[in-house]
């Protein structure tokens, strides 16, 4: 019987219904990025007031009971009513979706939050929240229960001239059922982000929920040079002034900051769109590696660097050691995808190319010193990508990086699809036999390596395809040549999954693998295709039954509070992936249904490139210094410099 399908049977959702409903269309997850995604959507409010030039200092609290408040001196929310709601201007901003100052471009000439639900999708995934509003010589507050109105607004007369907003809100453990603890880091990463890209912007991060409040403050008047000087300061500088580029056309403000370093193979360029971040490019990164492309080979040939016969500088030659930051500010801004991680705006290319093209021009020919040690470095990247190439034609020639065939220690899966298929990435044949037997072969595929693969920090591209692991990952992955624009319809797995011992050598290969994927494509951790396996540290038996721990503290726990005081048991240490028997590795590490997995974020680009370079660069005394700084906070142990 065919159950009835008439007009009752269609669910409308009113209000903030649908956030509650389907949250992770609004923030993405309700695991912890979509948690510290609230944060940035309240704070993302008090920038735009920044842009407008109406705040000059945010304020971000941890508190003690876990809520967080995020308060700013900008012009404080419209308290009065809305014309076309009734209610008044912070409650309708509060409670409808789609309604803000940044639709109109009137308020706002340029902002992040840019489909206008921020604040009231955190109304409606919290607790609760309170609203302060000072305005018009009054003070207005409101509070919100699950995003419906608690409370009436309400007004007090206040004498001090004083304006802004204030917002405190407690996420709702119904929706974030992981937990609602925010990470300092993660926190603190993106807030000093916002500082860089807003040069004199007061930010002060403050966590309350130790005795001893810890406070942080971000205020950086030189702006994106000062990103740039930061994610540099450990490596060695070719020129020490950063070289920048400020204007303004057709209302889309440019601003770019570069430094070249020695000490370095490849580039590290961000690029930001009204603050965010655009992981996948767009037009504005797209312009600047144009000019700077053209650029650099024009004034090449005119300083005679460059002779008529010799072929143009590639963009990756040119770019090589280079570090920088592109930041734009487009009024009407087009993201490609709801993710915003991607400038679709065609007019910004040519407005960056312009704009970079003048200043950078004539930058070069009144440094005539730094202009000769760019050139130089370029055309020795170029030399050396010809070596690179001849030793790439000489793999090519016995089709290691073709698609066939793929390397002969590869157990590769039976299905066909990259959207279903993972590799596990293992150390040693042991570990790769029981690898092979306990997978599920239909979509799981094991690729063992020999040793430690080569140190792609500080390696040239030429010894790159003369190593014979790192030409079985790139064949076996599908990733192509260095330097070439990701394609991920190429990639082979859509999860590469890093397996290792869980001792130092393990420890040491998986930091190579992830030097490997972050220097060679970097978009594969971008993108989100690594990830990290968690097999387990010990198996305890207690007669029939037995259990697997991962951790110190989860076998510690599990003595002491499960087993009966003098219980026998017996506790094996899982030293290797190869004492494990193939059942074993399959219902701990490998079972999709039962399995950890870790996938690789980058949550502050800056300093997951700095940590690259201080760790596996050459240079010994940062290393030295930072194990010296972090070693007894992280319990590193094993460790040799």
């Amino acid at each position: 019987m065919t159950s009835s399908y008439s007009a009752e049977q269609i669910q409308v959702l009113e209000g903030l219904e649908p956030v509650r409903k389907r949250p992770g269309m609004y923030i993405g997850s309700t695991g912890s990025r979509g948690l510290h995604h609230l944060v940035y959507e309240v704070v993302d409010n008090s920038i735009d007031e920044a842009l407008a030039g109406y705040c000059t200092h945010i304020e971000i609290d941890l508190n003690a009971e876990g809520s967080v408040t995020v308060s700013d001196d900008g012009r404080g929310i419209p308290a009065e009513p809305h014309p076309r709601t009734g209610k008044s201007a912070l409650e309708t901003v509060m409670t409808v979706l789609h309604a803000g100052g940044k639709f109109g471009g009137s308020s706002y000439k340029v902002s992040g939050g840019l489909h206008g639900v921020g604040v009231s999708v955190v109304n409606a995934l919290s607790e609760w929240v309170e609203a302060t509003v000072w305005r018009n010589n009054k003070v207005y507050t409101q509070r919100f229960e699950r995003g419906i109105p608690f409370s009436e607004i309400t007004e007090k007369p206040k004498k001090q001239e004083h304006t802004g907003t204030s917002v405190t809100f407690m996420p709702d453990r119904e929706i974030f059922t992981n937990g609602i603890e925010f990470d300092y880091n993660t926190l603190a990463g993106r807030l000093r982000e916002l500082a860089y890209l807003n040069g004199g912007v007061q930010i002060t991060f403050t966590d309350k929920r130790e005795p001893e409040p810890h406070v942080e403050s971000y205020c950086y008047e030189g702006g994106i040079r000062e990103y740039v000087a930061y994610m540099t300061r450990e490596k060695q500088p070719l020129h020490q002034d950063i070289i920048y580029v400020q204007g303004e056309r057709e209302g889309v403000q440019v601003e770019v900051a570069l430094q070249w370093c020695i000490d370095a193979y490849s580039d590290n360029l961000l690029g930001f769109a009204n603050n965010i971040r655009t992981i996948d490019g767009g037009t504005h990164l797209e312009g600047l590696k144009t000019v700077l492309t053209r650029t650099m080979n024009t004034v090449a040939r005119k300083r005679n660097k460059l002779k008529e016969k010799d072929a143009n500088l590639g963009g990756e030659n040119v770019r090589e050691g280079l570090t920088g930051v592109i930041s734009v500010k487009v009024p009407e801004p087009e993201f490609e995808g709801q993710t915003k991680t991607k400038l679709g705006n065609t007019e910004v290319r040519g407005i960056v190319d312009s704009l970079v093209g003048e200043v950078l021009t004539e930058y070069l020919e009144f440094n005539p010193g730094i202009t000769d040690a760019v050139i130089d470095k370029a055309v020795q990247a170029f030399k050396a990508a010809e070596a690179a190439r001849l030793a790439r034609e000489q793999v090519r020639r016995k089709s290691v990086l073709e698609s066939s065939p793929l390397p002969g220690k590869l157990a590769d899966c039976s299905s066909r699809n990259p959207q279903e298929s993972e590799i596990f990435i293992v150390e040693g044949d042991s570990a790769g036999g029981s690898a092979k037997q306990g997978r599920d072969r239909r979509f799981q595929a094991i690729l063992p390596l020999r040793g430690k693969i080569l140190n792609i920090e500080k390696t040239d591209d030429s010894k790159i395809y003369k190593n014979n692991e790192v030409q079985a990952l790139i064949a076996a992955l599908g990733l192509g040549v260095k330097g070439e624009e990701f394609d991920a319809s190429h990639l082979r797995y859509h999860r590469l999954v890093v397996m290792t011992d869980a001792d130092v050598d393990g420890a040491h290969i998986r930091t190579l693998l992830l030097t490997f994927f972050y220097r060679y494509q970097r978009s594969l951790v971008d993108q989100g295709y690594v990830y990290i396996a968690c097999p387990p540290l010990y198996k305890i038996e207690r007669g029939r039954n037995h259990y697997y721990c991962y951790s110190d503290r989860e076998k510690d726990n599990l003595i002491q509070n499960e087993f009966p005081a003098n219980a026998n048991y017996n506790i094996q240490r899982f030293k290797g992936l190869g004492e494990m028997m193939p059942k074993q590795l399959w219902e701990t590490t490998m079972n999709s249904d039962s399995r950890i997995l870790k996938r690789v974020e980058i949550e502050d680009a800056a300093e997951a490139d700095r940590i690259f370079t201080v760790l596996m660069g050459d240079r010994v005394a940062p290393r030295r210094e930072f194990i010296e700084t972090y070693g007894s906070q992280l319990n590193l142990t094993d460790l040799d410099f």
